[in-house]
Order: structure tokens, then C-alpha cells, then sequence
């Protein structure tokens, strides 16, 4: 029911920046909590940030604080995440996470990936 396409990966240098984006297609309207995790090697995938529908609540990393901000667009069913001051631990697969409900039920839905590098 639901398709997420996300861009906006690649290599950055310490210190700069990149935006993430995801869209969702598809037969679902309205998404409750969009959000983004990331795995880096070895590790678990962990949340990064979420926000819900009208945008009023977000949830951060305690390792993100202050340096990546979420958004999104109800129009375009798109989700943001700006990055900045990026560190080379930022480095990780990061992919794109959305909550709905169908039949009465919350279904999540999760993106193909997009990889972020930061290196020198």
C-alpha cells in the first residue's frame, strides 16, 4: 500500500551538510509518524528523528541534537532531514520510516536505504 523513495545521500566532508528526503506513494493519505533511522556497520538500526502529523511533536537522538532537523510536507507525503555539522560516526545507512493505519491497525513502513559517508 505504501512506496518510499528516498535521495539525498552521498560522501560529505566533516563538518558539512546534506538533506535527506522520502516520498511515499501510494493507496495511504496520511501518515501519523514519519521518521528516520540509520545502521552503521556492525550496529543496530537506531531512530534518528520522527515527527508526527501535524508536525508539532518531533523526537530526536540524543546524538543529533542541534545538528539535524526533521520536517515534512503533507502535500507531498515527503519527509525531510536536513544534516549538519555532520561527523564521521553520522556515517550509516539511513532509511525512511512511516506509521499508518489500515483496517483499525498501525503498519509501518520502511524505505530502500540511502547511504551517507562521512570522511575526509
Amino acid at each position: 500500500q505504501v512506496q518510499l523513495v528516498e535521495s539525498g545521500g552521498g560522501l560529505v566532508q566533516p563538518g558539512g551538510s546534506l538533506r535527506l528526503s522520502c516520498a511515499a506513494s501510494g493507496s495511504i493519505v496520511s501518515f501519523s509518524v514519519m521518521g528516520w533511522y540509520r545502521q552503521g556497520a556492525g550496529n543496530q538500526r537506531e531512530l534518528v528523528a520522527s515527527i508526527t502529523n501535524g508536525g508539532i511533536t518531533t523526537n530526536y537522538a540524543d546524538s543529533v541534537k542541534g545538528r539535524f532537523t526533521i520536517s515534512r510536507d503533507n502535500a507531498k507525503n515527503t519527509v525531510y532531514l536536513e544534516m549538519n555539522s555532520l561527523k564521521p560516526e553520522d556515517t550509516a545507512v539511513y532509511y525512511c520510516n512511516v506509521r499508518y493505519k489500515l483496517l483499525g491497525y498501525t503498519q509501518s513502513a520502511w524505505g530502500q536505504g540511502t547511504q551517507v559517508t562521512v570522511s575526509s
